[in-house]
């Protein structure tokens, strides 16, 4: 951990209540609904995130319309692209290059939160457009801290790492929770909890959720994902594909409310990348969210009362 970077404590954060990850054919809506929003519990909270690599352009309308957006909403970045968990004794140019354009970004933009994936993407200098689970070994963890200790000091700012979908069980030095808590523990950043690749692990791998939760600390979890899945065609019964092109599974949404339960109420994200519906729509499924995290921070509010 670089002793000039504040370790990540969701104490310490300005991020509230539930968002949706920001599509260009939403623009217009989202910069709308800052002049239309009704002023109630349910539409209030509203922030935004976007995919990071997705603004690499020197200019042009995604760029104005980010600023605009960042002028009236939170704004979180999500990377997909810095393969924080591949082994490299020099960065490589790709690595490099990449890194400058965050950087960047988040000097011009300061996001609330930025995150990355705690997967690989690059072997040999080849790109690979996959989030690939790492071994949970202690050289894969000593990758791992690496990348992300490369990621913070490029930025000047601790970040948060998501946990991955799991599609094969693998022999591991340490369960994935523990795995992460300790990268937590050495770099000085944070969680990123998605709840939805958490359920696809319990499903295709047989991951305990449960224990997986009460191994977390709470006060290192910044922000929660929750997204849709497909069924695999060739293994409808066997494997489930965490695609966010659909909407929310029950299944999740019942463990997202577990997960709460567990945690507390953080931050929740609403994805979806693929077969993207009316805004309308995914502000339905953001109110959603919305109202367990408003449910949950009542009844945390009377328990402290009757423990008072």
């Amino acid at each position: 951990m670089t002793n000039q970077i504040p370790p990540f404590d969701s104490g310490q954060q300005r991020l509230f209540g539930a968002g949706v990850n920001l599509k260009p054919q939403h623009y217009d809506e989202a910069l709308s609904l800052a002049d239309t929003q009704a002023q109630t519990s349910i539409d209030s909270d509203v922030w935004f995130e976007v995919h990071t690599e997705n603004y690499f352009v020197d200019g042009g309308p995604r760029l104005r319309y980010l600023q605009a957006i960042s002028e009236r909403f939170p704004l979180s970045f999500h990377g997909v692209g810095g393969s924080l968990g591949s082994y490299t004794d020099k960065p490589s140019a790709l690595t490099t290059r990449h890194l400058a354009q965050v950087t960047a970004l988040v000097k011009r933009f300061n996001p609330v939160l930025v995150s990355e994936h705690a997967t690989w993407s690059v072997s040999q200098h080849a790109y690979f457009a996959e989030l690939l689970p790492l071994p949970r070994t202690e050289q894969a963890l000593a990758c791992l801290c690496e990348g992300i200790d490369r990621y913070q000091e490029a930025i000047g700012r601790s970040i948060l790492i998501e946990n991955p979908t799991n599609y094969l069980d693998f022999v591991s030095d340490m369960d994935e929770a523990d795995f992460l808590m300790e990268a937590l523990k050495r770099t000085g950043a944070g969680l990123l909890l998605d709840v939805n690749n958490l359920y696809l692990s319990q499903q295709n791998t047989g991951l305990d959720p449960i224990a997986y939760l009460n191994a977390l600390a709470s006060e290192k979890v910044g922000e929660i994902h929750i997204a849709g899945f497909d069924v695999d065609q060739n293994y409808p019964d066997e494997l489930l594909i965490d695609s966010h092109a659909a909407p929310v599974d029950e299944a999740v949404w019942s463990l997202l409310e577990t997960t709460i339960k567990i945690l507390g109420a953080k931050p929740v994200l609403l994805e979806r990348d693929d077969n993207i519906p009316q805004f309308s729509e995914l502000m339905n499924e953001r109110n959603r969210a919305q109202s367990l995290l408003l449910n949950s921070t009542k009844i945390n509010k009377r328990q402290a009362v009757i423990n008072g």
